[in-house]
């Protein structure tokens, strides 16, 4: 008798974001390439005034996904978090413990559960305000 096929499931194929349960949910926030190209010709306190307006923006996402996720064990509200790039303009917010793979689940859904977005929602609030504060920054630095 020959084997019988799986509907669905593991064996079904795979969705565009199966590759990201393994590594959590990440949100980078990147100037275009022009943008990174005229700040490495920047001086180094404007570069610095830049991180401090990211740094301040990551902050206020990671501030807006911990009002906005799931608390039922609190793991995500205590786990998200920004990773920066010394060299760049480059910060990467989300969950990236192994424990948090169900992260992706919160903030898509499944077929058997509504999506409960944290992420997406704080980013969206956010992106607005990080021209001013990259401006306000940078206003600090100059004469």
């Amino acid at each position: 008798m020959p084997p019988r096929r799986r509907r669905g499931g593991r064996g079904g194929r795979r969705s565009p974001r199966a590759g990201a349960r393994n590594s959590g949910i990440t949100v980078t926030i990147e100037g275009l390439p022009e943008l990174r190209q005229a700040l490495e010709q920047l001086p180094t306190e404007v570069k610095a005034a830049c991180h401090r307006a990211l740094k301040e923006s990551a902050g206020a996402i990671i501030d807006g996904v911990k009002g906005r996720v799931k608390v039922d064990t609190r793991n995500l509200h205590g786990s998200v978090k920004a990773r920066y790039e010394n060299n760049r303009v480059r910060a990467e917010i989300g969950w990236w413990d192994r424990d948090d793979r169900y992260a992706i689940w919160q903030e898509f859904g499944t077929r058997k559960m509504p999506a409960n977005p944290s992420l997406g929602p704080a980013l969206e609030e956010e992106k607005r305000h990080l021209p001013d504060r990259i401006k306000r920054e940078i206003r600090k630095e100059l004469p």
